[in-house]
């Protein structure tokens, strides 16, 4: 009956709010200013850096990685997470872009 709500928008409209949405929790704020003060952390680094679970913070870089603002690389048997900083600006550009500023 009717339409799925993603299809009653456009394209970018739908991008921008999984982007946001992606940065919709504190602790995935937390998270990226942790990653842009270090450049690279492992989820041990982050965990003593922040208050809060191993699995809390797994869940949220997990949320992160998926918009395609953390990646993970293979740092001896852990995993080191950094930011993908062109996805950031990007997302802000066009954001701006949508509001009419530049």
């Amino acid at each position: 009956m009717t339409a799925a709500k993603t299809e009653l928008f456009t394209d970018k409209q739908v991008e921008l709010s999984k982007f946001a949405r992606s940065l919709s929790h504190p602790a995935r704020i937390a998270i990226v200013s942790l990653l842009q003060e270090f450049d690279q952390l492992t989820c041990n680094q982050i965990v003593e850096r922040l208050p809060l679970a191993q699995a809390t913070v797994s869940q949220h870089l997990k949320a992160l990685r998926e918009a395609g603002l953390v990646t993970g690389a293979n740092c001896g048997t852990q995993v080191c997470y950094s930011l993908v900083p062109d996805q950031i600006r990007d997302f802000c550009r066009e954001f701006r872009q949508m509001l009419g500023q530049s």
